[in-house]
């Protein structure tokens, strides 16, 4: 009996697939990877570590098919990652501790050190960073409502010590590439709402909210702490608002 899958969906991921999928190669049981249609090497690569390959679409909410893998999992506990994740030496031996404890809980959130042009963010509200990622199977699922959506589990819940690594934003170019997605998926929800562009609407999303963004990050949760990188975060962050609402104010004419 499989005590351990991994599940991760993947899109156009060659340049991370390799070190996330070797991170667990070897010690999980079996590894489920569902892609979007990549069109570079992702499959490829991922063959090579013998994983179980499910080939589909990419849907705008990315979550269909994260949970299309955790579905054909097979083992009793489920680690869901994604593609730039990746499992260090100390993380992989709690979690086989854990489950070789036979724990009450049924899924564990992970902290994560999130990594910003190869510089870990230790402030911003960027760390301790927990994600539902370790759950056993039917205890778990995806909302699938947005992309920032955690698994939810059903039943008690712990956490554990040791951090995953998540090398999100490798440089500026891979940065603007998911900002472009993420702010799309918001103006999406703007026109789902019928967000009204007015005035009041322009103030709100072109002022107030990266103002406010901008300051919890970078003031409250002392992201100066970080230096240019903590600031540059903080910024990018602050311009998700603007971006998506005249992404909708386009879409609207």
């Amino acid at each position: 009996m499989k005590k351990l899958s991994v599940a991760i969906a993947t899109f156009n991921e060659e340049a991370h697939i390799g070190r996330s999928l070797a991170s667990v190669s070897g010690w999980a049981d079996e590894i489920v990877l569902v892609d979007g249609g990549s069109r570079d090497n992702t499959v490829l690569i991922a063959k090579t570590f013998g994983a179980k390959i499910i080939e589909t679409t990419n849907p705008p909410i990315f979550h269909i098919n994260k949970q299309k893998a955790l579905d054909a999992c097979s083992g009793i506990w489920i680690l869901q990652l994604d593609a730039d994740e990746v499992v260090t030496h100390e993380l992989r031996n709690e979690i086989i501790k854990m489950i070789d404890g036979n724990p009450k809980e049924n899924g564990y959130y992970i902290s994560r050190r999130n990594y910003f042009l190869g510089h870990w963010l230790h402030k911003g509200g960027q760390y301790p960073d927990y994600v539902m990622r370790l759950f056993k199977r039917g205890k778990g699922w995806f909302p699938a409502k947005n992309i920032h959506e955690q698994i939810v589990v059903e039943g008690p819940v712990g956490y554990l010590k040791e951090p995953l690594e998540h090398y999100s934003y490798r440089t500026m170019k891979d940065y603007w590439r998911k900002a472009d997605a993420y702010t799309s998926l918001t103006a999406d929800e703007l026109a789902r709402v019928a967000e009204k562009k007015n005035i009041a609407s322009y103030i709100q999303y072109e002022i107030v909210m990266p103002v406010k963004t901008f300051l919890s990050i970078f003031l409250r949760h002392k992201g100066f702490l970080d230096g240019i990188y903590g600031f540059l975060f903080a910024l990018f962050s602050a311009l998700h608002y603007p971006i998506a609402y005249q992404k909708y104010r386009v879409r609207q004419k």
